[in-house]
């Protein structure tokens, strides 16, 4: 990547743009440089701490350089040969004084870019309500606005993208509402969940991102944008239990919780930090509507449309639904949309993942530990607690379910898609990998991973895990149910499997 050519002349029509991206660590900014790199652009990213973007995909493709938007220097480097300066960065959580912290980064931004012949600035920002007097938006929405203005004034033409609710896996907003319809079936809750808003999905968010780049000179303004949904909280709450299959929540608001309250409350139900929910909490005390979609005419809505609701929230869930276990699990997964997560989203996002843990040095070479792993199931079982399996296929069957009827299509030997007692094998790689899906009746999804590597000159090492997505508060109830006895279980299993491999070839392992 060249980010040294002359600034000065402008790249011809189409021709890639250097682009210069704050915040590549959070959560927009680690969403748009794939799509950047990806559109064909060169992409720098500013960072404080340049290491945190290591664990990216893209990392090896982007430039990291250190440096704060705070500090004049570091900026003034980063902006030497670039055509375009996304700025996406704010003090959310960062105690008082904010404010002044975020305007005076924000002149610095500006002042550098225009002082390195910068021909753009994309901000995006909040969305703030019509008609409400400044002084009574939250301290959080207020800033977002000054920063906007101290963009659109500093020289460079500047486009300030202002949004509501984005949902995508891994966003504050969208997290918050995960959490809360998942865990509270009933919920009494602040009088702003009637509050109605335009959520927007990630993906056009950085579509938007993305094609700001190539604005005409003379466009220098803000833009709302939104999606096609306008609903309240609560509908949205209610639109996220139909979509992830839950039954629909009874919604109880009351007036007496304050904003302060709200994210004391949010903290309670939810591992979103307080700190990052009470802003969000207070923004939501106003109706934030576009007032306008004049973007549409510099940047059109692509032939389907802009993703409405129910497809936003369907897009964020997929991952953990068809393929989250394989992203976390293995080191092969790349992202393969915007509205998945990322393995530097921070802990608390991408929904609950409850796992079970074990691993066993084996005696016996790899070859031996895969053929028992290989066989587990059928008429092998389960290789521990056989009555306890047993009583949990009979309930399965009196609920519906398919009970351990199914056994095995073959004594040896496994394929994806194979049935395997009330398991489906999802993923196979002979000899070191074998992961199954949970077919049997339980409110959420479950799968058993087994993985098989070498140890030293002659051993090997088994590595299983049982991992489980709830669905709704019974999910929950289930998964905390039944970890007492995972010791006993999975404990088992993992010893009787490394035992059986340590035997010789034919012999039986009792559990």
């Amino acid at each position: 990547m060249d980010f040294m050519a002359d600034s000065a002349s402008s790249p011809p029509a189409g021709a890639p743009l250097r682009c210069l991206v704050t915040g590549a660590t959070g959560y927009i900014g680690g969403r748009l440089v794939p799509e950047l790199l990806a559109a064909g652009h060169s992409v720098r990213c500013l960072a404080r701490t340049p290491d945190k973007l290591r664990d990216h995909p893209w990392a090896e493709q982007a430039e990291a350089v250190p440096g704060d938007v705070t500090d004049q220097e570091s900026v003034r480097a980063a902006m030497e040969g670039v055509d375009v300066a996304y700025y996406l960065v704010h003090a959310l959580g960062t105690g008082s004084g904010f404010e002044r912290t975020d305007e005076r980064a924000a002149r610095i931004f500006g002042e550098q870019a225009r002082a390195a012949g910068v021909r753009r600035i994309v901000y995006l920002g909040g969305l703030t309500p019509a008609g409400v007097p400044e002084r009574e938006l939250s301290p959080h929405l207020r800033s977002r606005a000054e920063v906007g203005r101290v963009l659109l004034d500093s020289g460079v033409p500047t486009a300030v993208l202002r949004a509501a609710v984005i949902i995508g896996s891994g966003s504050v907003s969208f997290e918050m509402l995960r959490y809360l319809t998942e865990r509270l079936p009933l919920m009494v809750t602040p009088s702003w969940v009637r509050t109605r808003i335009q959520p927007v999905a990630v993906r056009d968010v950085l579509r938007y991102l993305v094609e700001c780049a190539r604005l005409p000179a003379e466009v220098n303004r803000t833009f709302d944008i939104g999606g096609p949904d306008l609903l309240t909280y609560r509908e949205m709450m209610q639109r996220y239990a139909a979509v992830a299959g839950l039954p629909k929540r009874l919604i109880l608001p009351v007036p007496v919780l304050t904003p302060w309250l709200s994210s004391l409350w949010v903290g309670l139900v939810t591992p979103v930090p307080g700190a990052l929910a009470r802003p969000l909490a207070e923004s939501l005390r106003h109706e934030v509507v576009c007032g306008e979609h004049d973007i549409s005419r510099w940047v059109p809505d692509p032939p389907e449309g802009l993703t409405g609701i129910d497809r936003a929230l369907r897009l964020a869930l997929q991952r953990i639904r068809e393929a989250e276990v394989a992203t976390r699990w293995s080191s092969a997964s790349v992202p393969g949309a915007p509205s998945d997560p990322l393995p530097t989203d921070p802990d608390w996002a991408g929904g609950s993942l409850y796992s079970d843990r074990r691993e066993r040095a084996v005696d016996a070479p790899p070859e031996a530990l895969w053929r028992v792993v290989e066989g587990i199931g059928g008429e092998n079982g389960w290789y521990s607690s056989p009555h306890a399996w047993a009583v949990r296929g009979r309930l399965d069957r009196l609920v519906g379910g398919v009970g351990l009827r199914r056994g095995r299509r073959d004594a040896a030997r496994l394929r994806v898609g194979d049935s395997l007692d009330f398991w489906r094998v999802e993923e196979i790689e002979p000899g070191r990998l074998l992961r199954l899906r949970a077919e049997m009746r339980l409110p959420g999804t479950a799968w058993l991973e087994m993985t098989v590597a070498r140890e030293g000159t002659h051993g090997s090492v088994l590595r299983q895990r049982a991992v489980f997505h709830p669905r709704g508060l019974t999910g929950h109830a289930y998964w905390w149910s039944v970890s007492p006895f995972h010791a006993l279980v999975f404990g088992g299993m993992a010893r009787n499997i490394a035992a059986a491999a340590e035997q010789p070839r034919g012999a039986r392992i009792r559990s």
